[in-house]
């Protein structure tokens, strides 16, 4: 399946950097101008769209229109900065990944790596199988309402129900998958909600078993679904580790806000947590958050800390997935976080990492290693 890039820069160098390294992760590629490009855009849908910050008023144009043309679709953005002091404006007015000019094509590689990943998990997520069937939904702390489950994808679905839904409510659902090979019994969230009831939930702490049992699902019912990819992303390497949160030192690494999944190996013990990425050093590493809302998965964690403390000089294996771009739901998650439940220094300072530039972060991350859980390298 080939994806498309359109590429808004009058840089014929850049253009010659990115159109082989685009083209071997199967991104077809189309460049113009930045007047050019709002036109492209609503003609157009683009999985990827990277943006020149020559003209950082055009190029802030450009990606407001990304937004507006792409509603519903989540396209991948990526700006080309020439001077790393303006990356924190960049990442302000939208762009997902930075690349640095002059575009080096082993610096290119790393960082499209990561963003191909996501936009194949984009695509795979906008996959909504049409059923009709029956589901039981039970709003945190009411009663029990009858629904029909209008469609089904890996991570939510829409429903109407017998009374219009609360945005952001905990629900209880329960139905069994059309071909009656599993029962789905879990937890999610009403990411929207209409009057009539229709509303759309996020699916919350899935359990593995259950989510790949979704995943075959969809599968077999959307053919057309882009192949995932079957190794890590990229080499990872965790340096600071925390009951909230971590730090990973990669050369790919993912969005700020974007969702992740994070598999910690050491010794016998293995560790699967979902993650939203806090702060992104470009080509460097990023921090990532653990919104974990039940005492189950901030006990792995903490009994993982446990045994890496107990075991000196063990350096434990991490790959990292992403599960989502979507700002939105990342935002959701970090409002579900009970930061006073613990004191966490490496926590707050993800949480204040859009502040600090990427050498003041790192200087405060290394201060905090004398006293950190877990020093793991």
């Amino acid at each position: 399946m080939t994806f498309q890039a359109l590429l808004v820069s009058r840089d014929d160098d850049a253009t010659d950097v990115l159109r082989p390294v685009l083209s071997s992760f199967g991104l077809g590629l189309e460049s113009c101008g930045y007047a050019e490009a709002l036109t492209r855009l609503s003609e157009q849908k683009f999985e990827a769209v990277l943006v020149d910050f020559d003209d950082p008023h055009s190029a802030a144009l450009v990606l407001q229109n990304v937004d507006q043309a792409n509603a519903g679709n989540h396209a991948v953005t990526v700006a080309l900065v020439s001077d790393r002091t303006k990356v924190r404006n960049a990442f302000g007015e939208g762009a997902n990944f930075v690349l640095y000019k002059p575009i080096a094509p082993a610096q290119a590689q790393a960082s499209l790596r990561a963003a191909t990943a996501l936009i194949k998990r984009e695509r795979r997520r906008s996959y909504r199988v049409p059923v009709q069937m029956p589901v039981q939904l039970t709003v945190q702390g009411g009663a029990e309402l009858e629904g029909i489950l209008l469609d089904l994808s890996e991570e939510g679905m829409d429903v109407l129900a017998a009374q219009p839904l609360c945005p952001s409510a905990m629900i209880a659902f329960r139905f069994t998958l059309p071909d009656g090979s599993t029962e789905v019994d879990a937890h999610g969230e009403v990411a929207w909600a209409n009057p009539n009831g229709q509303s759309g939930l996020r699916f919350l702490n899935l359990s593995e078993h259950l989510r790949n049992n979704l995943k075959q699902w969809v599968a077999a019912n959307a053919p057309e679904l882009p192949p995932e990819d079957s190794e890590p992303v990229s080499q990872c390497k965790l340096t600071d580790l925390s009951l909230g949160g971590c730090y990973v030192e990669t050369e790919s690494p993912f969005p700020e806000r974007s969702r992740v999944v994070l598999s910690l190996k050491a010794g016998d013990m293995e560790v699967q947590n979902e993650g939203a990425v806090r702060v992104m050093h470009p080509g460097f590493g990023m921090g990532i958050e653990f919104p974990s809302r039940t005492t189950e998965q901030r006990e792995q964690v903490e009994q993982f800390i446990q045994f890496l403390t107990s075991q000196p000089g063990t350096v434990p294996e991490l790959s990292i997935t992403p599960r989502a771009l979507s700002s939105a739901e990342a935002q959701e998650d970090y409002q579900h976080l009970e930061s006073g439940d613990m004191e966490d220094a490496l926590l707050e300072l993800l949480r204040h990492a859009e502040n600090l530039s990427q050498e003041d972060f790192l200087e405060q991350l290394r201060q905090q290693r004398s006293s950190e859980e877990v020093p793991s390298s």
